[in-house]
Order: structure tokens, then C-alpha cells, then sequence
């Protein structure tokens, strides 16, 4: 089919950690001659989660903003799908990018494809063999419409060849690593945020609640909010917007509980600062759990599968899904003391990427 592309490539993002993933690439980008085009879906839209993080990172403004916001899955879906299609109907880029396991990214990927456009898939592969977490269903559907699947880890490209894609595969490591590293400088700029919160380094662990297994049953919610304020220690427990808004719900005013303390959304250099200095975390995020890893910060995952289970098998991650037991268990437990090998690959994923394609 004669396309008549433009030298455009579109990515599309839509929450932070795609922002954290897109980063290197837009760096990459700057430095060709191909036009980059970004449209932001809206999905997150609190300030500390979204506009914060252009401006920490002295980001370009994306050229589109959908404004799509929350909803249901198929309401997100469906408006982001509209607006993008619209979109790369207009460009005609060479290329439509995607990131991670969202609405935003499925959506996306499914109005580029249907018209045929060239769809890159950064962190392809991934799985968690959980099909009851929305995002599994979101990977899959991703990685087989994709065109081209940049895999963070032989693990990823293992689990893409056993649902049969092979086509496309390229393991070129972490784009994630990258904004990591470039961040860790500014970010231990920033001792404010410990004294505004009344924390020491190393004398307080730091928690992350989103996900729907979490916040989906208030009753299951507060009872893991009593459960982080009774472990004998500080706990710094940054709210999602999805989680404020759960609690909301059910009359459950968010505050301090025992020695939990409840912040507003923090931008990614304060939250980057409040993970290096932490003593473990405990979190539901699979973001969290990679930049632990980087950050040599033990890591309990109140999950009972992850997507990331090489952090589990060198031992500096552990699964203790909503199990109070094993939890109190992990908090108490020895630091790690094993290597951390490079398993999700050195620095430079975006710069391989570009060259991999052929991108000038």
C-alpha cells in the first residue's frame, strides 16, 4: 500500500512513566533531522504527575493534548482512539510510538494500525500471565499490533517468541534506565522534601498505591492504609489521584494514620529522592519496582506476580501480594547483599533504538 509518509514519528503518552520512558527518546530525536511529534492523552492530569515532569525535565510541550482524563477503560479507549486517529490521519508519520501497558498506549496502538501505520512498541514483551490485570490484556493486544516490540530484557523477548512473534523483536534494553540515571543527579539536589516531611534517610520506608486490586475495594483499601501505619516506622505514602479519589468514595478522609503519613502527588525528582533515600519500599507499581532496583533500595511488591520478576530472582524484590504476615515479614527482613546485574541492559536503549531503525 503506497503511503506517502511524512519524516514524522508521533509518540504518544499519556501517564508518568511514560514520560520517564519518553524522555530518552525525545533527547535522541532532537538530534535528527525527522520531525518529532508528541500527543499527550490526558490520562494523567494532576499537575505532579503530568506538567511537573515536562518542566523538571526541560521536556518540549507536547504539540497535543487529548485532555482525556479518567473514565472507565472503554471511555478512555474510545476518546483516545478518536483523537488519534485524527491525528496521524493528518501527519502520515513513519512511524506511531508507544509506551508501556495503558489505555493511552492500546488505544493508540489500534488507531495506528488500522491505518496501517508503522507501530514501535517500547517495553514489548512483558508479561505477568495475569489476565485479570487490565494491563496483561493490554500488553498482549499491544505486542501483537505492533510492528516493531523493543524488549527491555531477554525475558521479555523469551516470552514475545513463546506466543510466536518474532518478527520485529529487538532486546535493546531499558528507556526507563536512562531518565533514571540523568534524574538520580537532580534528584539528590532535593533534601527539602525529607525535612518537609519530618523523615531522615534511611529511617523511613516508601509506599505507592494505584492499582485497581488495590483500590478497587475501599474496605481492602483502608485496611492496607491501618496495615503501612502499623509497621513501627515512618511510612511516606505519596496518594494517586485514583486512590484520593477511592477513599473519597467511602468517607475515608486520607491523613496521618499511626506513623503513616499521607502526601499530595510529589513531582519525579521529590519522588526520585524519597526512593534513594528510603530504607525499603513497599509498592504496587511496576515503575517503582525497576527504579528500586536501580536505586539499591529493597523492594516488597504488594502483588503476588510481577512483570518484572528479575528483580525477584536476585533477591532485592520480593511478592507479598495483600498478605499482612509476609509483609511485616519483608519490613523486618536483612538488606540484600547480592549484586545487582544489569538486567534490564546498559545505558543508551533510545540511541539504539534510532539507530536500529534506521532514523535520521
Amino acid at each position: 500500500m503506497e503511503m506517502n509518509l511524512n519524516n514524522i514519528v508521533v509518540s504518544v503518552v499519556g501517564a508518568r512513566p511514560h514520560f520517564v520512558k519518553a524522555f530518552p527518546l525525545v533527547q535522541q530525536m532532537n538530534r535528527l533531522s525527522t520531525r518529532h511529534f508528541i500527543i499527550h492523552t490526558g490520562q494523567h492530569y494532576d499537575s505532579n504527575m503530568s506538567a511537573l515532569f515536562f518542566e523538571q525535565f526541560e521536556m518540549p510541550t507536547p504539540d497535543v493534548n487529548l485532555n482525556v482524563g479518567s473514565g472507565t477503560h472503554a471511555e478512555q479507549t474510545a476518546q483516545i482512539m478518536v483523537g488519534v486517529e485524527k491525528i496521524v490521519c493528518d501527519l502520515r508519520p513513519k512511524a506511531v510510538v508507544v509506551f508501556g501497558d495503558t489505555n493511552s498506549t492500546l488505544a493508540a496502538t489500534l488507531a495506528a494500525a488500522k491505518h496501517y501505520f508503522l507501530v514501535v512498541h517500547v517495553e514489548a514483551g512483558v508479561r505477568c500471565f495475569n489476565r485479570r490485570m487490565p494491563e496483561e490484556i493490554n500488553r498482549i493486544l499491544i505486542d501483537h499490533a505492533s510492528d516493531y516490540l523493543i524488549c527491555p530484557s531477554e525475558l521479555a523477548e523469551r516470552n514475545l517468541r513463546r506466543e510466536g512473534v518474532t518478527e520485529g523483536v529487538l532486546n535493546l534494553g531499558d528507556f526507563m534506565y536512562d531518565s533514571f540515571l540523568i534524574a538520580q543527579a537532580g534528584a539528590m539536589k532535593r533534601e527539602g522534601i525529607l525535612r518537609s516531611h519530618g523523615v531522615e534517610p534511611g529511617k523511613y520506608i516508601l509506599s505507592t498505591i494505584h492499582r485497581e486490586a488495590s483500590t478497587e475495594n475501599p474496605q481492602r483499601l483502608a485496611l492496607i492504609l491501618k496495615m503501612l501505619g502499623q509497621l513501627g516506622e515512618p511510612v511516606i505514602l505519596p496518594m494517586h489521584p485514583r486512590t484520593r479519589n477511592c477513599l473519597r468514595d467511602i468517607g475515608f478522609a486520607p491523613k496521618e494514620r499511626g506513623l503513616l503519613k499521607i502526601i499530595d502527588p510529589v513531582g519525579y525528582l521529590d519522588m526520585l529522592q524519597l526512593l534513594l533515600n528510603a530504607r525499603k519500599v513497599i509498592t504496587d507499581s511496576g515503575g517503582v519496582q525497576k527504579e528500586a532496583y536501580w536505586a539499591g533500595v529493597p523492594c516488597i511488591t504488594m502483588m503476588n506476580e510481577t512483570t518484572w520478576s528479575e528483580t525477584v530472582e536476585v533477591g532485592w524484590n520480593v511478592l507479598v501480594g495483600l498478605n499482612q504476615d509476609l509483609i511485616y515479614s519483608a519490613v523486618r527482613s536483612p538488606i540484600p547483599t547480592g549484586e545487582r546485574p544489569e538486567v534490564y541492559g546498559p545505558p543508551g536503549a533510545a540511541r539504539r533504538m534510532v539507530e536500529a531503525l534506521g532514523w535520521d
